[in-house]
C-alpha cells in the first residue's frame, strides 16, 4: 500500500510535469519514489506556498503594471497638452515680440521724422522771416525814398504855380520876345505825381500784406511745431508702453521656453519609463493568464499527491516505529 502510494503520486505528478514541462514537478516526482513521507509533504507543502506566492506576487505586479501604464498614460497625455500649450504660447509671444519691435521701429521712424520736418520747417521760418524783414525794409525805404521825392515836387509845384498866379496878376515887364512863352505849370506834373503817390500806396499795401502774411506764416509754424510736439509725446509715449510690453512678452517667453523644456524632459522620462514598463510587465502581462492557470494546475496537482501520500500517512508511521 505504501509504494503504491508513492507510485500513483509520482505518476501523478509526472504526468503533469509533462504536461506542463515544469522540471520542478518532474523533479519533486522523483523525490516521491525516494524520499520519507515527512520530508516530501514539506516539500510539498513548500512548493504549494512558494506557487501560492509566487501567484500573489504576480497579481501584484500585474496590478502594479496596469496602474502604472495608466498613470504614465494619463501623465503623458497631460504633458503632451502642456507641450502643446507651450508650443502654442512660445510662438505666440514671438509673434507678439516681433508685432511689437517693428511698431516701435515704425514709431521710432515716424518720430525721427517728424523731427527732421520740425528742423526743416524752422530752418524755412526763418528764412522767410528774413526776406519778409527784407520786404518789408524795402517796401518802407521805397516809401521813404517816394514820399521825399513827392514832397519835393509838391513843393516846386507850389512855389510855381505861386509864380505864375503872380505873372497873370500883376504883368512884370514887356510881354516875352518872338518865340518865347509865358511860363506855364507842366501839365504832366499832376500825372507824374499822382503815379508816385499810387507805387506810396501800393508800397504800403505790400507791406501790410508781407506783414499780414508773415504773422500767417508765424502762427502756422507755431501750430505746427505744437501739433508735432504733442504728436511726437503721444508716440514716444507709445514707444514706452510698447517697449514695456515687449519686456514683458520676452520674460514670459523665456519663462515659456524653459517650462517648455523642462515638459520636453518630463515626456523623455516618462517614455523611459513606459520602456522599462515594457520590458518589465509585457511578458507578465501577456502570458498572466497562461501563468495563472499552469500554477493552478501544478498546485491541484501537488494537493492531489499530497492526498494521495496522506492516506498512506499511518502505515508510514507504523514502518517508522
Amino acid at each position: 500500500m505504501h509504494s503504491e502510494r508513492r507510485t500513483q503520486a509520482s505518476k501523478l505528478l509526472s504526468a503533469v510535469a509533462r504536461k506542463m514541462q515544469n522540471p520542478r514537478l518532474a523533479t519533486l516526482a522523483v523525490r516521491v519514489r525516494l524520499d520519507a513521507f515527512v520530508r516530501v509533504k514539506k516539500a510539498i507543502d513548500d512548493m504549494v506556498s512558494q506557487l501560492l506566492k509566487e501567484k500573489e506576487d504576480e497579481i501584484k505586479h500585474k496590478d502594479f503594471c496596469v496602474s502604472e501604464f495608466n498613470k504614465n498614460e494619463l501623465e503623458t497625455e497631460k504633458k503632451e497638452r502642456q507641450k502643446s500649450d507651450l508650443t502654442a504660447k512660445s510662438e505666440d509671444l514671438q509673434m507678439t515680440i516681433k508685432q511689437l519691435s517693428e511698431a516701435i521701429d515704425a514709431l521710432k521712424a515716424e518720430v525721427a521724422e517728424m523731427q527732421v520736418q520740425m528742423k526743416r520747417a524752422g530752418e524755412d521760418r526763418e528764412k522767410e522771416n528774413k526776406e519778409f524783414q527784407m520786404t518789408v525794409a524795402d517796401q518802407r525805404a521805397t516809401q521813404k525814398l517816394l514820399t521825399a521825392a513827392l514832397n519835393i515836387l509838391k513843393g516846386f509845384y507850389s512855389k510855381k504855380a505861386k509864380a505864375a498866379f503872380v505873372q497873370t496878376q500883376e504883368p512884370a515887364g514887356p510881354p516875352p520876345p518872338p518865340g518865347f512863352e509865358a511860363y506855364k505849370k507842366n501839365a504832366a506834373a499832376g500825372g507824374v505825381m499822382g503815379m508816385i503817390q499810387q507805387i506810396i500806396n501800393d508800397a504800403k499795401a505790400m507791406e501790410a500784406e508781407t506783414i499780414r502774411s508773415e504773422e500767417d506764416a508765424q502762427k502756422a509754424y507755431e501750430d505746427f511745431v505744437k501739433d508735432t510736439n504733442n504728436s511726437i509725446g503721444e508716440k514716444s509715449k507709445d514707444i514706452a508702453n510698447k517697449s514695456e510690453n515687449k519686456a514683458k512678452a520676452e520674460a514670459d517667453l523665456v519663462e515659456t521656453k524653459e517650462s517648455l523644456e523642462a515638459t520636453m524632459l518630463e515626456l523623455e522620462q516618462l517614455g523611459n519609463t513606459k520602456a522599462e514598463l515594457h520590458s518589465s510587465c509585457d511578458f507578465v502581462m501577456k502570458n498572466f493568464e497562461i501563468r495563472q492557470t499552469a500554477r493552478d494546475e501544478e498546485i491541484e496537482a501537488l494537493k492531489q499527491a499530497k492526498a494521495i501520500l496522506s492516506g498512506a500517512k499511518f502505515e508510514a508511521f507504523l514502518q517508522g516505529a
